[in-house]
């Protein structure tokens, strides 16, 4: 239909992921999906673009009769290629994930599922980004479209600023099992990173990073504490960088 809502739908963890299958299917509830996304992981790439390779864009018939392309890019060259090489317009709205691991606290830095949706927060496009704590493969993403579907549906009802994207975290439970859900801040925590020092076939040294995720910020308001005690976290996001506290701090620095 002419005035039917438009969405694209990404991701980082590839067409070929169980998570982008269920957001396609719960995101067509809400209009006519189009899918662009990796054709292969891209897990961690943050908000990295293409610009030393050709981007290649294949149309797919992997989500039936959603219309759907794989790209050999990044998550966010898979929104600018969306944007304005496929739907040659802006989208009504922009989902990512549903990723395979939480994406909350700073993993948001290096998360391509996230960086989707600060992207289209740029272009001025409602955006969220979805995650599930749960790595397997093969996760259940029933309660992620539950209340995923309650998240879109409010963003719909009471839009915000254009500008920011929600960062949606549901937490290793089931439907029944989640508590709620609860909007917070991120969490101030970080990876403790090591590398481990390894030899290939040929006796030469490579490293493997390694590291735990260190959870040094207990306050009750974040995102963490949110999905330690069973509820699905909503973080809004913007890509101003800008320490605005700081930023009157210095302003009379005499440099």
């Amino acid at each position: 239909m002419e005035n039917e809502r438009l969405i694209l739908v990404t991701n980082d963890d590839s067409v070929h992921a169980k998570g982008i299958h269920a957001l396609v299917e719960m995101a067509k509830q809400f209009g006519r999906v189009v899918v662009v996304a990796p054709d292969k992981p891209q897990s961690g790439m943050g908000h990295a673009i293409t610009i030393h390779d050709p981007i290649r864009l294949s149309s797919t018939a992997i989500f039936g009769e959603v219309e759907a392309y794989s790209c050999s890019g990044t998550p966010v060259d898979c929104v600018k290629l969306g944007i304005y090489e496929v739907l040659h317009r802006k989208p009504d709205l922009i989902f990512s994930g549903i990723n395979h691991g939480e994406n909350s606290s700073t993993n948001v830095l290096y998360s391509g599922t996230m960086s989707a949706a600060i992207e289209g927060a740029m272009e001025g496009i409602p955006s969220i980004g979805f995650s599930l704590a749960d790595f397997d493969a093969n996760a259940d993403f029933s309660a992620t479209q539950y209340f995923g579907a309650k998240i879109v549906q409010q963003l719909l009802d009471q839009p915000i600023s254009s500008s920011v994207c929600l960062n949606v975290n549901v937490p290793k439970l089931t439907q029944s099992e989640i508590q709620g859900i609860q909007v917070c801040k991120q969490a101030h925590a970080y990876w403790a990173d090591r590398f481990e020092r390894r030899k290939d076939q040929h006796g030469r040294d490579y490293f493997w990073l390694t590291g735990e995720f260190s959870d040094v910020d207990q306050r009750p308001d974040t995102d963490l504490h949110a999905l330690k005690n069973g509820f699905v976290s909503v973080v809004p996001t913007h890509f101003d960088l800008t320490a605005y506290e700081t930023l009157e701090r210095i302003k009379n620095w005499k440099i």
